[in-house]
């Protein structure tokens, strides 16, 4: 997607790269340490300087409509256009993140959230002005445009962006029409936003009691760290306490998650889409058999997840397997802890595989404060990269709380970041920002990268028992998880669709009869307490439109191309670095084949099964060994 789109994917949330994984107990801010805070002053020096530069921004925007009904006329008009536009795209992500990170630091900060509301509201006012560029450009056909390319150069690094356009000109409205469509921006990210100040600010979390006679708060923070405590009957108490504060709140979860989906038809019908699937994935030209075809070959691989299923049963030692036992530690006496500085070595040492430069720019990263380490209070959950600051660096946002999983989830980041590093760096802004699809492939190759270094190294059996199934775990997470996730979301779509209510009651249902049929409930693989079908409610990603089953289709991507490049293929790290240098320059199934891998096959998600039933082969041969 051409970096000119930028306004707009602001205001979805979709810019920032999601990776709920490490979330932890918090200290105050004044605590951590600065050099492990991410140093937004390279943004703006102050509020001050923001303000200055939201001043003049919001200046500059009456100029677009100098351009309006000529941009047919000559090649240099529509040039001095997608110049002018691309320039205030720029400028506009660097305001929006500032904004964005500031409120992020604490949700709890109403100054922060007004600025990050503020500059949203800039976004929707903007586009509403330049909303006629698109149109006069579909107005146009495509000989008329590489006319204009051929005679004026200059409009070469807009070529992904013209012929898109020209693709989906169907889909594009009169001027008037997409005037309106810019303004209902203003409204179309309530549910999210409603969503992410609820379920991180205001959501009455519980306080419970563990056998230890230790109190915790089960906030987000603390679920994830208590839901993995070796206690079978903490971890039982932990999921009762947490899950029935979002039982109690399941109305209003579903009101806002139908008004997400009520809004993703908006979109979908008024473009004239024939679904809200196919609306969401036209706009990296995604074929819909890629999502379908994903949850089909998930389904009929079932049995290797619950194999997966039934050696966790086995390590834990317990007769009939609880879903509130799938975070809980397989190998006794194992507690992976890593400091920050020695995470920091493991990804470093990961990276090398990728060469010297690469290393180099990762260690630049971890000594540069481009990571905000620690979790605070009021700080936003989980993880992300956010990397569409051209020309600054990317960003991280963790909540680091030492264990393995912590390390996973910083090279989890740092893959989306060199990804916006490399595409920033070899390309022009234009088609620097690079598609959903293919982001998640960087990082889940980091993580990749990550196991095999531990793996290499460490020989006691009980640790690699314990980093297998930690690998396990994350094929579990990533492939059979958002999967599930990713059958759910189009399943409340097509009722939707259909004029169907979808109540949180109904909700929980839908979601409770994909939950059981994954995890095997009826086959008595594993138990699923009628409580925990309400988990839909907590998962952020629902509010992305289509964004989850892309971890998927990216692991398995990834994981092709990672054995690529451990088993030393000719070339191999030479196509992994243009592909991370390639940003949007063409279409994400491109940029995937010139990598190595077609994602319009079976073949990356077969060499992914390949890969599970292998580590689960392994660790069946060291339990064997361990049992004699």
């Amino acid at each position: 997607m051409c970096r000119i789109s930028r306004v707009l994917i602001l205001l979805t949330g979709l810019l920032v790269l999601w990776q709920c994984k490490a979330e932890a107990e918090s200290r105050e801010r004044s605590d951590v340490p600065v050099k492990e805070t991410w140093k937004l002053e390279d943004l703006y020096s102050s509020d001050e300087a923001w303000n200055k530069a939201k001043e003049k921004l919001a200046g500059q925007f009456d100029k677009v409509l100098e351009y309006q009904g000529k941009l047919a006329d000559s090649p240099s008009a529509l040039l001095a256009c997608l110049d002018f536009n691309s320039a205030l795209s720029k400028e506009f992500g660097r305001l929006h993140n500032y904004a964005a990170m500031k409120a992020d630091e604490d949700t709890r900060d109403s100054d922060y959230l007004a600025m990050r509301q503020g500059t949203e509201q800039l976004a929707t006012d903007y586009s509403s002005k330049a909303s006629f560029i698109e149109p006069e450009i579909a107005a146009m056909d495509k000989a008329e445009i590489d006319d204009f390319i051929a005679k004026q150069p200059g409009l070469k690094v807009y070529k992904m962006y013209l012929y898109d356009i020209q693709r989906t000109k169907e889909h594009t409205l009169s001027e008037k029409e997409e005037k309106i469509m810019a303004q209902t921006s203003l409204i179309a990210g309530a549910p999210a936003s409603i969503y992410a100040i609820l379920s991180n600010a205001e959501l009455p979390y519980p306080e419970t009691e563990l056998s230890d006679g230790s109190v915790v708060t089960l906030n987000k923070a603390g679920y994830a760290r208590y839901r993995a405590v070796p206690n079978r009957q903490d971890r039982e108490v932990v999921f009762g306490a947490f899950w029935k504060v979002f039982k109690d709140f399941r109305r209003t979860f579903g009101v806002q998650l139908y008004s997400n989906v009520k809004k993703d038809m908006f979109y979908a019908r008024t473009r004239g889409y024939k679904s809200s699937l196919e609306s969401s994935l036209d706009r990296n030209n995604i074929p819909t058999k890629v999502y379908t075809a994903l949850i089909e070959n998930v389904n009929n691989n079932l049995d290797s997840f619950h194999r997966y299923l039934n050696l966790k049963k086995r390590m834990l030692g317990v007769e009939t397997l609880k879903y509130s036992d799938l975070y809980a530690p397989v190998v006794k006496g194992i507690d992976l802890k890593y400091t920050y500085d020695e995470a920091k070595k493991l990804v470093i040492d990961a990276a090398k595989p990728l060469g010297r430069s690469y290393v180099r720019v990762v260690e630049r990263a971890l000594e540069n404060r481009w990571v905000d380490v620690y979790p605070t209070p009021g700080k936003r959950a989980g993880a992300y990269s956010n990397g569409s600051a051209y020309d600054v660096h990317p960003y991280i946002l963790l909540n680091y709380n030492g264990q393995y999983d912590d390390v996973s989830t910083l090279a989890h980041e740092l893959g989306h970041a060199m990804h916006s590093y490399y595409s920033n760096k070899e390309q022009p802004y234009p088609t620097a920002d690079y598609s959903i699809f293919v982001a998640e492939v960087a990082s889940t190759f980091y993580e990749a990268l990550l196991i095999d270094k531990m793996l290499e190294e460490i020989k006691d059996d009980d640790v690699r028992l314990s980093l297998l199934m930690n690998y396990l775990d994350g094929i579990k997470g990533t492939v059979f998880r958002q999967t599930q996730f990713a059958e759910f979301e189009l399943l409340i779509h097509e009722k939707a669709e259909k004029g169907e209510p979808l109540t949180g009651d109904i909700l929980s249902e839908l979601y409770g009869d994909i939950l059981k049929r994954y995890y095997g409930h009826d086959k008595g693989v594993c138990y699923i307490d009628e409580l925990y079908t309400v988990e839909w409610a907590y998962i952020p990603h629902f509010y992305y439109n289509f964004y989850v089953y892309q971890y998927s289709t990216s692991f398995t991507a990834s994981t092709a191309l990672c054995e690529k490049v451990l088993r030393k293929e000719k070339d191999a790290v030479k196509k992994y670095i243009k592909f991370i240098s390639s940003g949007g320059s063409e279409y994400p199934i491109d940029l995937l084949k010139e990598a190595g891998v077609d994602m319009t096959t079976a073949e990356p998600f077969d060499k992914t099964m390949v890969v599970m039933n292998r580590t689960m082969d392994e660790i069946e041969a060291i339990l064997k060994k361990k049992a004699r």
